[in-house]
């Protein structure tokens, strides 16, 4: 019987003392474990099962944490927490107080570098390379593991050729090729990548690890047998090669006896190495092997069944609203194309595919390109709709001032998962973009209170002829009933929806149903504002004529965003109102439920109210009461 037991593996010193011949029932156990765990806190779950064998292999061969490993993304991270002493703490994943989704510095040793956002990995690891090798760690190992979609960003190709011309640095970049990034793969590295598996070549070089390496010398047959299989199906030498890294490779990233082998050989080897590995994202699960889309982040599942949709009808979800927006209006102007970097179903654009194909562009992990090819669409008189998480857009942001802005052009930015992104944190919080848009000029910047403003908006910033930005957050509303017209708004008009006296709170987004509830209490006006950029001055002057003082509200960064708007305004015409202002606070804020943490910013109604009394109210500071009431004026 054995005696192999994850239980028992709390450190990568652990896993080095088993002998290899073990490994695969260590294996075996590591995944059945992030199988079940997964289903219980929800999370990523098709790429974790299929980097199960890779990370035992580079525990197994590097000297962790002197050796430094990044992951890209970090969706593909969850194995190597398990066993870097996290194991227990998985029960705790992404939830608040527990541990990050994605490798996270203040978190362990051994999460090198912090990564959430795609293709950074190779920047990373070539600077600890080079800072290795001018403190004279010479013997220290440096891996970064990219996927094949992240291999479509440009940062990485920046990188590697970067690489290709540092002398005296160990590097290993390994592929993890699983045709598979978050949508399917594009792109002409793709097809590329597609080419160098086809035929025998695969067949042959998959069983390097087993066939070649234990020879001597086994590197050198290495490179004479995959030279030679490589040649034979192209020329010049692979990609890789030509940026300046020995390339190895495609093995089996499975096979344990081919992983193993390969790595000893490159670690003893040093200097530039490329690793391309094929793995099988879901590996092991076969619902997940079958829908790997459907399993990339699921919540809390049954594993024993397929994920079943919920037995009553959910709330439209923005994300949703959008896509039939886009649809209707795409079917209503044939000018309208949809961009997206690699989030088509992230951003509700697979019925858009289906049925407007020729005016559908995922342009892989790209966000610059996607913002400067919608520049050129509009440049020729169409109407681009970039799809783009706020997050990312911010990797775009010189391309949005100068190829976007400056230029004046009709390009419309549809912003999913504004604001508190829940279980991602930090790493994907939509939280600046309303500070880091109202800055820009020629922008419209709008802020929808619900899902039928959500389609006015969209509407409206579409038919605005220059650029626009609509942002929304992730998952659903207040359950409005959304209207399939296209009808359109005043630009930079707000609404008030409620009329009270003594204070005006101007909402910006979706916190608009708590401000409401809260006026209830409170006895005061509230304003939609919809727009953040142009802000509706008019009004904001008409009710600073009739009120004691403003509260602003947004689910954004309160340093430089709307209420910082409302204030400028205030000062441009000479005006003194107290202004409270609430939204997000200038810090990072970790991963947890949605509805919770707002609750504890203090953006839900009771936040709102106790805020209110903070300021102005006996029971709630030792500062003079002010009784707000309308002037007599």
């Amino acid at each position: 019987m054995s005696n192999v037991s994850l239980e028992k593996i709390n450190s990568p010193a652990d896993l080095r003392r088993l002998d290899r011949r073990e490994l695969q029932e260590l294996a075996d156990q590591l995944r059945q474990f992030v199988l079940e765990s997964v289903s219980r806190t929800g999370g990523h779950l098709s790429s974790n099962l299929g980097t199960v064998e890779l990370t035992i292999a580079l525990h197994h061969v590097f000297n962790t944490p002197d050796d430094r490993i990044v992951w890209d993304v970090g969706h593909q991270s969850y194995p190597h927490k398990i066993l870097t002493g996290r194991r227990e703490a998985m029960a705790r994943l992404r939830q608040a107080g527990g541990i990050s989704g994605f490798p996270k510095r203040s978190e362990s040793e051994y999460d090198a570098f912090g990564t959430a956002h795609s293709s950074t990995s190779i920047s990373a690891i070539l600077g600890m390379a080079v800072a290795s090798r001018n403190t004279g760690h010479t013997e220290r190992r440096h891996i970064a593991v990219i996927g094949d979609g992240a291999m479509t960003a440009g940062m990485a190709f920046e990188a590697l050729n970067n690489a290709g011309v540092t002398p005296g640095v160990n590097m290993l970049v390994i592929l993890n090729d699983n045709d598979m990034s978050i949508s399917p793969p594009v792109g002409a590295l793709n097809r590329y990548l597609a080419r160098l598996l086809s035929g025998g070549f695969y067949a042959a070089a998959k069983n390097v690890g087993k066939a070649v390496l234990q020879r001597v010398p086994p590197v050198l047959e290495l490179a004479r047998r995959v030279e030679g299989h490589a040649k034979g199906l192209m020329s010049p030498a692979t990609l890789f090669e030509e940026l300046g890294f020995n390339y190895v490779g495609p093995i089996d990233g499975h096979d344990l006896e081919s992983l193993i082998p390969t790595l000893e050989n490159l670690r003893e080897l040093g200097g530039l190495q490329f690793l391309h590995v094929v793995t099988r994202k879901g590996q092991g699960y076969k619902l997940a092997e079958a829908d790997p889309v459907l399993y990339h982040g699921p919540g809390k599942f049954d594993p024993s069944v397929d994920i079943q949709a919920p037995k009553t009808k959910p709330r439209l979800t923005f994300t949703q609203v959008f896509g039939q927006w886009l649809c209707d209006m795409a079917q209503s102007d044939t000018r309208l194309f949809g961009i997206t970097p690699a989030m088509r179903e992230g951003s509700g654009l697979v019925e858009f595919e289906r049925r407007f194909p020729n005016r559908y562009f995922d342009v892989g992990i790209a966000e610059q390109h996607a913002l400067t090819f919608a520049a050129g669409l509009a440049c020729e008189g169409q109407k681009p709709v970039v799809a783009i998480y706020s997050t990312f857009l911010q990797r775009a942001y010189d391309q949005l001032i100068h190829d976007v802005a400056l230029q004046n052009l009709d390009v419309t930015l549809a912003l999913d998962r504004a604001g508190i992104v829940g279980a991602d944190g930090a790493t994907h919080a939509g939280n600046y973009d309303i500070a880091y848009l109202r800055c820009v000029p020629n922008m419209v910047v709008a802020t929808p209170s619900d899902e039928n403003e959500a389609r006015l908006l969209l509407s409206t910033c579409f038919q605005h002829p220059g650029p626009a930005a609509v942002r929304y957050p992730r998952g659903a509303g207040c359950g409005a009933e959304v209207s399939l017209a296209l009808d359109t708004v005043p630009v930079g008009k707000g609404v008030v929806r409620k009329q009270g006296q003594g204070i005006a709170i101007l909402a910006f987004g979706t916190l608009l149903p708590a401000a409401l509830q809260a006026a209830e209490e409170l006895g005061a006006t509230v304003v939609d504002m919809r727009f953040v950029k142009p802000l509706d001055e008019t009004l904001v002057l008409e009710l600073a004529g009739n009120h004691e003082a403003f509260v602003t509200i947004e689910e954004g960064a309160i340093m430089g965003g709307a209420g910082s708007a409302v204030l400028e305004c205030l000062a441009k015409h000479a005006l003194t109102l107290p202004v409270l202002q609430l939204g997000l606070p200038d810090r990072y804020i970790d991963h947890g439920d949605q509805a919770v943490i707002l609750s504890e910013l203090g953006l839900d109604a009771p936040g709102i109210v106790a805020a209110v009394r903070a300021r102005w109210g006996k029971r709630f500071g030792e500062e003079k009461i002010v009784r707000l009431a309308t002037p007599s004026r």
